[in-house]
């Protein structure tokens, strides 16, 4: 039998385990010391939706929820990107364009959707919650947008705050997006990968005793891998600095 083994490098390992901890120095209430886990169901997300600007907007607010920020505190536009130009970097790759934005002038914070998404309604949750996510850390003044894991961070805050599944599910990387973690010689992705999101996941299955959660039959099938390798590895070895204070079910 082969030994278990993280689905991420050490160094991506080691920073998520990090983050985790400082995220929960951050904010009391989260998904790893007890919050509901947001999945994409009914219960979760009651309301029609239809790609409308009226049942876009009742999916705002209740991500907005999820996330604990006011609606009112961010204002939402959306944006037609139909005439954007796609530019591609040295090896050929096209490099894509942000699926939304986060600006911030003082205390004024904004945040813009591309139309083109609306009719993949899950995917626009991920993209939301992503964006939310920049309130939470730069519009509270709690992480700067010059941090070299600026994005990466904001990605890991949406699975802290329960909403993980959907970003896993519709992840961001792409292979043209690779520095170096510092002082490594490991490659260093500008938002997180399926492996890092597999392990972070991982980490709420492992708090809560569940080989396989129920959950995890919300995941993607390209998603489960390495959640599963993870999943074993965590068990198997309990090789984590991180540890939640408190724990539930989801």
């Amino acid at each position: 039998m082969f030994p278990s083994t993280c689905p991420c490098d050490p160094a991506a390992k080691a920073w998520i385990e990090r983050r985790l901890h400082w995220l929960a120095d951050e904010f009391d209430d989260h998904a790893f010391n007890g919050r509901r886990l947001v999945l994409p169901t009914a219960d979760f997300f009651p309301d029609r939706y239809d790609g409308s600007p009226e049942t876009v907007a009742s999916l705002w607010e209740r991500v907005c929820g999820y996330m604990d920020v006011e609606p009112d505190r961010v204002t939402l536009e959306l944006i037609s990107e139909a005439g954007k130009l796609w530019l591609v970097n040295g090896a050929g790759q096209y490099l894509p364009s942000a699926a939304g934005t986060y600006e911030q002038d003082d205390d004024a914070c904004t945040i813009r959707l591309d139309k083109g998404d609306l009719d993949h309604p899950m995917a626009l949750v991920a993209t939301m919650a992503h964006e939310l996510a920049h309130a939470r850390l730069l519009g509270e003044y709690r992480a700067s947008q010059d941090e070299y894991d600026n994005e990466l961070l904001t990605d890991l805050t949406v699975v802290f705050f329960g909403l993980g599944l959907f970003l896993a599910n519709t992840p961001r990387n792409w292979d043209c997006d690779y520095h170096k973690w510092p002082g490594t010689d490991w490659n260093r992705p500008e938002y997180m990968t399926p492996p890092m999101f597999g392990y972070a996941l991982a980490h709420l299955a492992w708090f809560r005793g569940e080989r396989h959660p129920r959950w995890m039959r919300h995941l993607h099938s390209n998603a489960r891998p390495d959640f599963k390798q993870a999943v074993r590895f965590l068990f198997e070895t309990g090789d984590s600095t991180f540890r939640p204070k408190r724990t539930a079910r989801a």
